[in-house]
């Protein structure tokens, strides 16, 4: 015989947050050490964090504070700030929010400050059930906790932001250097991505960098609607190779790109890029700059023949 599974109201179970479920957690911590496969040992009830009291605070394997944050119903903003505000005041190394419901934004939360932090976060469901007349039964379930995955996800974000910091500041410099000896960038605004540029007719002359690199380019790209359009302008700046080159006074990368809708007309510089000492950031500026002038004089002649082509 197989008997019905039935969920029983919480507060059928344990009356008073704080003086029922609580104390049950404290001499039974055994239950949430399944759920989370944790060995949490210790646990002490309504320690101080500043103003406020922990629901309870105990100790990992290794010895660290874990704090402990009940809530027998729906998770909610204010626990959510207690949570983060009793593991920094008690310098916890781990968090544990037991909620009736946990919202969709909380679990978004969670994960986020996994991601972010050097503390770990356990988000924890919590349900009363029975099978027939049995007794009611605690059934605590993880929903979100940290991972190695968060973790090298939360490293990667962390990496990406700094990076459009960084390139930011870079073009900044970049474009304040450039704007004493050309106007063609001085419309446009620093931002986050590795390259930067200003487009006119589907041409762009683009400042590009990369960790230990850097590269000006007259980047063609007619849009989806032109067809061949890219491929026709750039033969047709290339049958002007030989004279394109010797008024830049030197060898340029041509890249058609076969199998993909843009083109571009490439310059490398490899005395640096934005992963080098910053100090070596105005000598990289300075190459880009230069060789940007030359590019955009030794292709505008031909680029105006195809004004309107």
């Amino acid at each position: 015989m197989i008997g019905k599974l039935q969920r029983v109201p919480l507060r059928e179970v344990w009356k008073h947050e704080a003086h029922d479920f609580t104390v049950w957690l404290q001499e039974n911590l055994d239950v949430l050490n399944e759920a989370l496969d944790l060995t949490l040992t210790g646990a002490e009830r309504e320690q101080s964090a500043g103003s406020f009291n922990v629901d309870l605070v105990a100790e990992d394997e290794a010895g660290g504070t874990v704090v402990i944050e009940n809530q027998l119903e729906k998770s909610d903003h204010d626990h959510l700030g207690k949570l983060v505000t009793y593991l920094t005041a008690l310098g916890a190394k781990a968090a544990v929010w037991i909620v009736a419901e946990p919202r969709p934004e909380h679990v978004g939360a969670i994960s986020w400050l996994n991601e972010s932090s050097s503390a770990s976060f356990y988000l924890v469901k919590v349900e009363a059930i029975r099978i027939g007349e049995s007794p009611p039964a605690p059934l605590l379930t993880l929903i979100v906790g940290p991972s190695e995955e968060g973790r090298e996800v939360g490293q990667t974000k962390k990496d990406l932001a700094e990076r459009h910091v960084l390139r930011r500041r870079f073009w900044e410099q970049l474009l304040e250097r450039a704007k004493a000896l050309t106007k063609l960038h001085a419309t446009i605004s620093p931002g986050g991505n590795h390259w930067i540029g200003v487009s006119t007719s589907g041409l762009a002359y683009n400042y590009v960098i990369w960790q230990h690199e850097a590269a000006v380019e007259l980047y063609i790209d007619r849009g989806k609607e032109s067809g061949d359009d890219s491929k026709k302008v750039f033969d047709a700046l290339a049958s002007h190779r030989e004279e394109v080159e010797t008024s830049f006074g030197g060898p340029l990368d041509w890249e058609r790109l076969d199998g993909k809708r843009a083109c571009r007309i490439r310059k490398m510089i490899v005395v640096g890029g934005i992963r080098d000492d910053e100090a070596k950031w105005p000598h990289v500026q300075d190459a880009m700059v230069e060789n940007m002038i030359r590019l955009e004089r030794a292709l505008a002649p031909h680029v105006a023949k195809l004004k309107g082509g």
